[in-house]
């Protein structure tokens, strides 16, 4: 197998498919803006969020219900999304990024403090709400937080501290994603998001109805929250789940803890550490994805994700139950056990080459956690095409373990192409 030296160019498709996204994001914006002007025309607030059941807290959480969210704020902005292959503090991967802003923009990185960087987002900024996580991708024992988002101009910066095991800030590369989704969608597909600022539901998307509001219950332990995000439930285990620490000051981890899916509903144990691995109250950002990708792209775009839920089994396996992995293009995916700690992870045919971003969050109870040891390689001219990423890593302070992760990917390739 050879691997292609330079990202092919884009296809006619892929051309047609940046037209349309532009069409949508401006027709998007001015619906925006008319609903707005409408609400002011008629003198009548926004509607009041649904309030949804108090499911099962988790292990040790408080009585009182579920923090009050106001959801129609998040829903009357545009559908945004972009993400980036930070290489070095001021060098984005031209070919690993993507996003929803015109044809011929770039993302841009620049440095901050020691470990620090700011990745702008062009032309997609809004001004509140959204989504971002983060993977470092690094050969030591290294971690990457979200510090902030915001807009800037037309523009969103995010800020993403990384550092190595033990607190010590470090410029690591890193995989960071952004987005922003209005969309209502038909099960079995589903999309939902969280961002808990330390106190509150600062942001969060629910793609089973209009106004549909997802909640948090803080723990009475320290560094434990359960979300649940109602309307998106499934028979069984079914989608992927992205975790990442939002702390502007604290190194922080956040990792997926537990889980439980019906049919009402999704509910997810969020755990947080600080860098001497100690619970931590801190910031987070939550996604929840099922036969979707995790930046809610079009469901032509390609993507992939699976749950790697057997750590230390040999050989090459697929995770059951079958809906924890999904392939856009209905084709294979595989997980490999390669040594302590690592694993690789295939997807065929979801690569176009190009402009593709993958995410790790690790799964359990402890303060373990994962990154991605060296970038993904795509291989887009073999038969059958794959991505390979190699490997997804986990540790449990400096040292390698095996542990559970969950993985996604996604190409801005259309899969018509």
């Amino acid at each position: 197998m050879t691997r292609p030296s330079r990202p092919p160019a884009p296809t006619s498709i892929e051309d047609d498919m940046r037209q349309c996204r532009k069409a949508i994001s401006r027709i998007l914006r001015v619906a925006a803006v008319l609903a707005v002007m409408l609400a002011a025309a008629l003198t009548a607030g926004p509607p009041a969020a649904g309030s949804s059941a108090a499911g099962p807290s988790a292990a040790g959480s408080s009585a009182a219900g579920p923090l009050p969210v106001t959801a129609s704020a998040e829903a009357a902005l545009p559908w945004q999304w972009g993400y980036a292959y930070v290489r070095s503090s001021s060098v984005v991967d031209g070919a690993h990024q993507g996003g929803s802003w015109p044809f011929g923009l770039k993302v841009e990185a620049s440095p901050g403090g020691p470990g620090q960087v700011f990745v702008k987002f062009p032309q997609i900024g809004i001004a509140s709400g959204g989504v971002a996580h983060v993977t470092a991708v690094s050969r030591s024992a290294d971690w990457c937080q979200v510090q902030e988002w915001r807009q800037s101009g037309a523009d969103e910066i995010v800020a993403v501290q990384c550092h190595r095991h033990g607190g010590t800030p470090v410029f690591t590369p890193f995989s960071v994603v952004f987005g922003h989704s209005t969309e209502v969608l038909r099960a079995p597909a589903a999309f939902g998001y969280v961002h808990w600022n330390g106190s509150a539901v600062a942001g969060q998307f629910n793609s089973s109805a209009p106004g549909a509001a997802n909640s948090v219950v803080a723990s009475s332990s320290p560094g434990t929250w359960q979300a649940t995000l109602p309307g998106l439930g499934s028979a069984g285990y079914a989608g992927n789940i992205q975790v990442t620490a939002v702390d502007p000051a604290v190194p922080a981890r956040c990792k997926l803890s537990g889980w439980n899916s019906t049919a009402a509903e999704q509910r997810i144990v969020v755990r947080c550490h600080d860098a001497a691995d100690m619970p931590l109250d801190t910031g987070w950002s939550l996604t929840y994805h099922r036969e979707r990708a995790v930046v809610a792209t079009f469901p032509q775009y390609r993507f992939a994700y699976t749950f790697h839920n057997e750590p230390g089994r040999g050989g090459g396996y697929r995770p059951a139950p079958a809906a924890v992995s999904h392939n856009s293009r209905g084709s294979g995916v595989r997980i490999d056990h390669v040594g302590t700690g690592r694993v690789n992870v295939l997807f065929n045919e979801v690569t176009g080459g190009y402009r593709d971003n993958v995410q790790v969050t690790a799964f359990g109870y402890g303060p373990e956690f994962c990154n991605l040891y060296t970038p993904w390689e795509s291989y887009p001219t073999t038969y059958p095409s794959y991505v390979n990423i190699r490997y997804v890593t986990c540790y449990n302070g400096t040292t390698q373990v095996d542990h559970p992760s969950m993985v996604t990917y996604v190409s801005a390739s259309s899969s018509s192409s």
